[in-house]
């Protein structure tokens, strides 16, 4: 399936090196202009070994010095990697041929690059930003995280949503894995949705009113229909699936709506909020590239039965919170289509619901794919190329403390260095076990071990990021729903009906699931289980890593972690 939609996205890269934009509202940005001198790279004279001082492993250094070269010189420094294809209108839906040409960044875009969660050094950036002409292309941006903290970032005019996660990210010192997101939210329209990679922040901001604000957020779900398309289009959604008897297979599903000579159609039954109107009706609807229309007679798609409900070209897709309370829906499962103009009014939101979750998904990921198109798998595809282009052993990222550090094989006469990955990475598994032993022994013997089963092994848990704490069962569902409906994401969190015991709640096939995990008492030791005892931990800690490689009683292994970072 991949390889199919390498060669669509190979045909339209190919052509796109002769072929100008199509006239949809693009322009070609010229770049600033530049005094000729290029953005300052930080190096550092080589240091003096002394006695004192330990020698790092040659190869080490060797890695290090590869992988410092590869990052400054191997990727081309630009904030933006398609800054034709942002528009103040909007972006098109693009057709083959239309995709863009690479353009050389210039001094001011690289002050600002962010790669792999690489920042330009302060300094830099505070030249840059003295020279004559730069403050006016500068605009303060605050960006709020879950917790309610924020931060005020000064960004440059074309800064995407994709480079601007990866500032927060640096600074945030967050595991950059490609899942940030920015979110456009309407406390007092009870809207919000993720931005594209893509989409200018300046621009987004422009159409946002007073109240409204950007969340740093992730989202694993951002493109998981890339992966398992058949999960996001039901065949009785697709109407040219039903045509066929459901006989294309799922690359061709993707390639149809990637393709902007195709005509791919999502049709069925919507619940619609009549404009101006507190009452809702239930209409045949079917959604295309020129927009979104019902039928005034049944399920009858003629021309002249097909009423234009939204336009793709200048909206943007929403979900609707809290809809019942809000807007009287007769499901949970809203959507909104927003016009770009509309800031605060209501009237001329056009108000969804569907069904359940799995037809709501359907809606808001074929507009999604309709008027962005390939725009959507580049940014997929950027990230997984940046990757591979990286060697195995230097992803993800490490410290230059850790980089120092060998693994070490001291079970014979003459200690050696472990160069085999996946040698160092058993040792470092069996000596982690052992360790967990040699602590309980001492706990028998009655030592005064750190890891004494009634102080640390009731708390360590709370340190990690997928433990939250004393939150309700709606709350836990409404953070599995924000950062993603995907297999195996989950969290922690304190039982509200036993005190003593915890919760796992996992989102399997776009259901949300709670398994209750209980303490049992084993020859003095308290442990801790989710299948009634079959299976002990010491810690959740070790309870969460055995099912991130098992899948046990669970419909599938944990896989993603819900987390809430304070900026």
């Amino acid at each position: 399936m991949n390889s199919s939609f390498e060669s669509l996205y190979s045909t339209c890269s190919m052509q796109s090196e002769t072929t100008p934009l199509l006239q949809n509202g693009q322009f070609n940005r010229s770049p600033l202009p530049s005094s000729g001198s290029s953005a300052l790279q930080p190096t550092s004279p080589r240091q003096k070994v002394q006695r004192s001082q330990p020698v790092r492993i040659m190869a080490v250094r060797r890695l290090q010095e590869e992988e410092q070269q590869f990052r400054t010189s191997s990727l081309p420094a630009i904030p933006n990697p398609f800054p034709e294809l942002c528009s103040p209108a909007s972006s098109p839906v693009l057709a083959p041929g239309s995709l863009p040409q690479s353009q050389p960044a210039n001094k001011h875009e690289q002050a600002y690059h962010v790669s792999e969660g690489i920042v330009r050094h302060t300094e830099e950036c505070s030249a840059v930003m003295q020279e004559p002409g730069m403050k006016k292309l500068l605009q303060d941006v605050k960006v709020f995280s879950e917790d309610g903290t924020s931060k005020v970032v000064e960004i440059l005019a074309d800064m995407t949503a994709r480079d601007l996660c990866q500032l927060l990210v640096y600074k945030s010192h967050c595991v950059d894995d490609n899942s940030w997101t920015l979110v456009e939210h309407h406390p007092h329209l009870g809207l919000e949705r993720c931005l594209e990679d893509h989409e200018l922040i300046v621009q987004v901001e422009s159409t946002m009113g007073s109240e409204s604000k950007f969340l740093f957020r992730k989202n694993y779900a951002k493109y998981e229909f890339f992966k398992n398309p058949m999960n996001f289009f039901p065949e009785q959604m697709v109407a040219w699936c039903q045509q066929t008897n459901g006989s294309i297979p799922q690359s061709q599903l993707l390639q149809n709506f990637l393709n902007s000579s195709s005509c791919p159609e999502i049709q069925g039954f919507l619940h619609v909020k009549e404009l101006g109107r507190k009452s809702w009706k239930k209409l045949y609807v079917c959604l295309r590239r020129s927009g979104l229309y019902c039928s005034t007679k049944g399920t009858s798609k003629e021309p002249r039965h097909l009423q234009l409900l939204a336009d793709l070209e200048d909206s943007n897709i929403f979900s609707l919170i809290a809809g019942k309370k809000l807007y009287n829906a007769p499901a949970e499962y809203g959507f909104c289509i927003k016009p770009n103009r509309v800031r605060n009014e209501t009237k001329e939101l056009r108000l969804l619901c569907a069904e359940d979750e799995q037809s709501r998904t359907c809606w808001m990921t074929a507009f999604r794919l309709l008027k962005y198109g390939m725009l959507l798998y580049q940014n997929y595809r950027i990230p997984q190329q940046r990757k591979a282009m990286l060697p195995h052993f230097s992803t993800p990222v490490r410290s230059v403390s850790e980089n120092s550090l060998v693994a070490m094989d001291f079970s014979g006469q003459i200690g050696r260095v472990i160069e085999n990955p996946v040698e160092a990475q058993s040792a470092a598994m069996e000596e982690g076990h052992a360790w967990r032993k040699r602590s309980t022994r001492m706990n028998i013997l009655g030592s005064q071990s750190p890891l004494h089963p009634s102080t640390l092994s009731t708390v360590i848990h709370r340190t990690q990021h997928w433990f939250h704490g004393r939150i309700s069962r709606e709350e836990s569902h409404r953070i599995i729903k924000q950062q993603g409906l995907v297999d195996g994401l989950f969290l922690l969190r304190d039982s509200q009906s036993n005190p003593k015991a915890f919760v796992l709640t996992l989102c399997h096939h776009q259901k949300i699931k709670h398994f209750q995990i209980l303490p049992c008492e084993d020859d003095g030791q308290i442990f801790f289980s989710l299948d009634d005892g079959n299976t002990k931990f010491s810690d959740l800690i070790q309870l969460v890593e055995f099912y991130q490689l098992n899948k046990g009683v669970l419909p599938c292994k944990l896989k993603h972690h819900c987390i809430r970072v304070a900026l």
